[in-house]
């Protein structure tokens, strides 16, 4: 079993790395892409929340859900 310290590291390292790919994320025109970036945004805000908490499942599952929400805008042309 991993220890707390073990996954905060992961967790870490993960958020470093998605760092980058979220601040340079750009809407295409239009509301639609609106509400996909802010769904996206708002997700790796929390996980960056939670992560500060200690609260690292929810910090992963948000980074999930926020991972999610920009591969299905890239996917469908409303981020960039």
């Amino acid at each position: 079993m991993e220890r707390a310290e073990d996954i905060r590291n992961r967790i870490e390292k993960y958020l470093k790395r998605a760092d980058p790919l979220f601040r340079r994320m750009k809407r295409a025109k239009g509301r639609k892409s609106e509400r996909v970036y802010d769904m996206a945004m708002r997700y790796y805000e929390d996980a960056k929340h939670f992560y500060e908490k200690g609260e690292y499942v929810n910090a992963l599952a948000s980074l999930e859900y926020a991972e999610g929400w920009m591969d299905a805008g890239k996917e469908l042309g409303l981020l960039l």
